[in-house]
């Protein structure tokens, strides 16, 4: 039965009526546009490999491409409010049309993967990246704003369970296809399938909230007789690459994790649901970073979650058999979209008038980490002895820029204190 916004469960002295309808269509939207159309690839990749369609150094051109794309369409969603604000012609966005458009192309992109033309593939692994960053920006940006606007900010970290929810359906359907033996062209048609059946769950939701996106902002946190510090070119610039750090460090286990399972514990009966284990970490993270008392700097909780994604990768090369491939696939999914969401409410608190366009920025320098790992991997499996050598190093140069990012965040705590005591009554 698909959501309305009437439909919203009991109404409670902290939730009210209207909040989840919109909560959950975020997180079918995300779920639909990171879950399947961006991580769909990775549970699927070892049947291309087994098809033969694909090596692994295509495999990370056309994770790349992926990338690319995302990086693109998080430019775009970063440039729209100045191009838009130039160019008074253009007509005006409706940021929840543009969520609908993005989950029918989503649908559409993924079922054409089935196409067998591998010349086409780069191109529609581009066009699906583009397609998953303007979802994710503008269901960030329309779920956060209502949610805000109903006094519930912290239901925000409900979308962001979407992407692992994605994630474990598309994990644990592959395998069971791979225990079938099917294609993975039949993979991708069923994908696509069921990109289209869950975004008519939540289409009615989505088409209650076509209004211009107006950002709000959100007070710091803080204690009575603190002011808000005025955010610099410098700190904004800092967080930017700070959180661009993090697209790089998880993207490798992320493209290639049950592809490093396969090569280290070969014939295991496990191995095809590490992803899923991934996927579940990372729906269970979300719906903890909505527990988190306020007042919290989120700057010390992305430290945090940088240590803890670098504690997961570590897990994997220190110990890879089960229960370090299980361990690490858990702490590597707990704080990911954590992260996304603590940066996405960082960037409401440093750019309150631009916070859609600023989301498109750090998406945009996510995106930059995310292409450079797979480039990564091809080039170091290039130059190694063994395939289990190319990506250790791979993996250990990505848990190192993680705990570069943690201390970054570190340092911009004391840097950039959130909020200065007594400037509030010096001014008086």
């Amino acid at each position: 039965m698909a959501l309305t916004e009437k439909q919203a469960t009991r109404p409670t002295a902290s939730t009210p009526s209207g909040a989840w309808p919109i909560a959950l269509a975020g997180l079918v939207a995300l779920a639909v546009a990171m879950g399947i159309g961006r991580f769909a690839f990775t549970p699927i990749l070892p049947m291309m490999l087994s098809d033969g369609v694909v090596d692994l150094p295509g495999a990370s051109w056309l994770a790349s491409a992926n990338y690319l794309g995302y990086m693109l369409g998080a430019i775009f969603c970063t440039l729209q409010p100045w191009i838009w604000a130039r160019l008074r012609w253009l007509p005006s966005l409706a940021y929840a049309s543009l969520v609908r458009a993005g989950l029918l192309a989503t649908g559409a992109l993924t079922l054409a993967m089935a196409w067998q033309l591998p010349a086409a593939w780069p191109v529609l692994r581009l066009a699906a990246g583009i397609t998953s960053a303007v979802v994710f920006v503008y269901t960030s940006g329309w779920c956060l704003s209502r949610l805000s606007r109903l006094g519930v900010p912290a239901m925000g970290g409900v979308i962001y369970a979407g992407p692992g929810a994605g994630i474990v359906v598309s994990g644990l359907l592959a395998s069971g296809m791979v225990s079938l033996h099917w294609t993975a062209a039949t993979g991708w048609l069923i994908f696509g399938v069921l990109a289209f059946g869950l975004s008519a769950t939540v289409w009615q939701v989505l088409g209650g909230g076509n209004e211009r996106l107006v950002p709000l902002a959100l007070s710091a946190p803080g204690a009575p007789g603190l002011e808000p510090v005025r955010h610099g070119m410098a700190e904004v610039t800092v967080f930017a690459l700070a959180y661009g750090l993090a697209g790089f460090g998880y993207i490798i286990s992320a493209t290639f994790l049950p592809v490093i399972a396969r090569a280290a514990l070969p014939g295991s009966a496990w191995l095809d649901l590490f992803w899923p284990l991934f996927g579940l970490g990372v729906t269970l993270g979300a719906l903890l970073a909505t527990r988190l008392p306020p007042g919290k700097d989120f700057r010390g909780l992305l430290a945090g979650c940088y240590v803890l994604q670098a504690a997961g990768i570590a897990a994997s090369l220190w110990s890879p058999s089960l229960a370090g491939f299980a361990i690490g696939s858990l702490l590597l999914g707990l704080p990911f979209t954590a992260i996304t969401f603590f940066a996405m409410q960082e960037a409401r608190r440093l750019r309150p008038a631009t916070a859609a366009s600023f989301m498109g920025l750090l998406s945009a320098t996510y995106g930059v980490g995310q292409i450079l790992g797979p480039p990564l991997v091809a080039l170091l499996l290039r130059h190694t002895a063994t395939t289990g050598e190319g990506f250790t190093l791979s993996l250990e140069i990505a848990a190192s820029t993680l705990l570069a990012g943690a201390v970054l965040f570190g340092w911009m705590v004391r840097a950039y204190p959130a909020l200065r005591r007594g400037e509030a009554s010096a001014r008086v």
